[in-house]
C-alpha cells in the first residue's frame, strides 16, 4: 500500500485536481487518497498553501473599515438585507498561470517589437549609407571620365600648348591654352590670376584679322581646364582687365598676349 501511495504522490494528479483538470475517475482517485491517507491530505494542503502565497504576493489588502462603511451605508439608506460575499481563500492555479503567461507574452512581444524597430532603423541607416556611397561612386566616376577626356585632349599630338604669362601689369598671371586645329577645340587652364577689385575682371580675347572677339571671363576660383570658343583664323590670344558689364576693348588694360600666327 505504501508503494501505491508513493506512486500517487509522485504523479501529477494532485496538481491537476487543484486546477480542476482531472477526469471523473481521476477525481475519485484523488479524493480517495486525500480522505484515507494523511500523507496525501498533507501534500494537497501544502499545494493549496503555496498557491495562496503566490496569489497574495502581488495583492493589495483593502482596509476592513471600507467594507464595513459600505455595508452600514446600504443598511441605513435602503434597509436592504445585504448578503456579504466572502472571498475564497483559494485562488485558481489556472488563473494565476494564465495571468503569468499573458504577462510573459506581453513582455516578450514588447521586447521583440523594440528589437525589430532597432533592426529596422539600422537597416534604414545602412540603406542610406549604401545609397550615398553609390552616389559618391557615380559622381567620382563621372569626374574621372571627364578628367580622362580632358587628359586625352591634352595628350593629343594635334593639340598645341601655349603658355600665357602676364606683363608688367600682372606679373604673377599665368595661364595655359590648348588649341587643337584638327578637332577644332580650344581650352584654357588658369594657373594664377592676381586679385582685382570687385568691379573688374579678366577677359580673354582672340585677335582676328579685322576685329577682337571676346572668348569669356577668367576667374581665379575656377582653377581647372575651361572650354573656350575655337577661332579658326585667330592671330593671337590676349588677356585684358575689363570693367564688369562692359564688353568693349578700347579702355581695357592688356596684361598678357601670345601670338598664334607662327603656329597656324
Amino acid at each position: 500500500m505504501e508503494k501505491k501511495l508513493h506512486t500517487f504522490l509522485n504523479s501529477n494528479l494532485l496538481n491537476k485536481y487543484l486546477v480542476g483538470d482531472t477526469s471523473l475517475e481521476e477525481t475519485k482517485e484523488v479524493e480517495h487518497f486525500i480522505s484515507n491517507y494523511p500523507e496525501a491530505a498533507a501534500a494537497y494542503e501544502k499545494l493549496q498553501d503555496n498557491l495562496e502565497i503566490i496569489a497574495k504576493a502581488g495583492a493589495v489588502d483593502v482596509p476592513n473599515y471600507i467594507l464595513d462603511d459600505i455595508l452600514e451605508s446600504l443598511d441605513e439608506n435602503n434597509n436592504t438585507k445585504v448578503i456579504q460575499l466572502v472571498q475564497s481563500k483559494r485562488t485558481s492555479w489556472y488563473s494565476i498561470a494564465a495571468s503569468a503567461a499573458a504577462i510573459l507574452f506581453a513582455a516578450t512581444s514588447f521586447f521583440l517589437y523594440q528589437k525589430n524597430m532597432e533592426l529596422n532603423n539600422e537597416n534604414n541607416v545602412v540603406v542610406d549609407e549604401i545609397y550615398d556611397l553609390r552616389s559618391d561612386i557615380e559622381s567620382n566616376n563621372s569626374k574621372l571620365d571627364e578628367l580622362s577626356r580632358e587628359l586625352m585632349k591634352l595628350n593629343n599630338p594635334d593639340a598645341k600648348k601655349y603658355v600665357i604669362n602676364g606683363n608688367e601689369y600682372a606679373k604673377n598671371l599665368k595661364t595655359v591654352a590648348y588649341i587643337n586645329p584638327i578637332e577644332k577645340t580650344s581650352m584654357i587652364d588658369v594657373i594664377t590670376l592676381p586679385q582685382l577689385p570687385k568691379e573688374q575682371h579678366y577677359q580673354i580675347w582672340a585677335e582676328m584679322q579685322d576685329k577682337m572677339v571676346n572668348l569669356g571671363i577668367l576667374d581665379e576660383s575656377d582653377r581647372k581646364l575651361k572650354q573656350i570658343p575655337y577661332m579658326e583664323d585667330a592671330l593671337a590670344l590676349s588677356i585684358k582687365i575689363g570693367t564688369v558689364g562692359d564688353n568693349t576693348t578700347e579702355d581695357d588694360t592688356e596684361v598678357a598676349e601670345i601670338s598664334l600666327k607662327d603656329e597656324n
